[in-house]
């Protein structure tokens, strides 16, 4: 069975979109849970899981525009083609 190259690209894609928002969130929430713990307080989860879910909105917008930028860039690169017409004969 062969699959189309484009499908593992997409589930790629989707894959980076999750880790890259659930990553920074993870992270700062255990740090927060951390300082909560060692300090006595109970505000740095909230305040750190905020900054987690910023920095990952972030990281998603940052890698989605990219995505988009790159297509539209290689669309200029490409060579024209000729359509053999009357334009293309030297007379």
């Amino acid at each position: 069975m062969k699959y189309n190259r484009n499908v593992y690209q997409a589930l790629m894609m989707i894959s980076q979109f999750g880790i890259n928002m659930l990553v920074p969130i993870f992270i700062c929430s255990f740090v927060g849970m951390f300082f909560d713990w060692r300090f006595g307080t109970s505000f740095w989860t909230v305040v750190l899981f905020f900054c987690g879910a910023l920095a990952g909105f972030t990281n998603v917008f940052r890698f989605a525009k990219k995505i988009y930028e790159t297509p539209a860039v290689t669309r200029r690169r490409r060579p024209k083609e000729h359509s053999g017409g009357e334009e293309d004969k030297q007379v």
